[in-house]
């Protein structure tokens, strides 16, 4: 039996979906092995991105089940948090300056 599966990343011209048929018993990283042959070196970190399923994330151990996605998930640029008290700060500060 086989199963089929998707690898996404996010490459340097967007997101790059790499389309596997897979064994059953077949892993994240071996899904991955497969890939990073099809897409090549540059088109993610293959060796340090963390992976997931549908935005959860999973080991390089884990078996996905048919059809499912498997996402490399680059590191943030920016904590969402510190950008968020950094816009609040600022808008607190422009309402400030607006009063009479």
């Amino acid at each position: 039996m086989s199963k089929h599966c998707s690898v996404a990343c996010d490459g340097l011209g967007g997101v790059v979906v790499c389309e596997l048929d897979l064994a059953d018993a077949a892993t994240i990283g071996e899904a991955l092995s497969l890939a990073r042959v099809r897409l090549g070196e540059q088109a993610a970190d293959w060796d340090g991105a963390a992976t997931g399923i549908h935005g959860l994330l999973y080991p390089r151990t884990h078996v996905p089940a048919d059809e499912e996605r498997i996402e490399l998930y680059r590191p943030l640029q920016v904590d969402p948090r510190a950008a968020r008290r950094v816009r609040a700060a600022r808008a607190a500060s422009i309402r400030l300056r607006r009063r009479p």
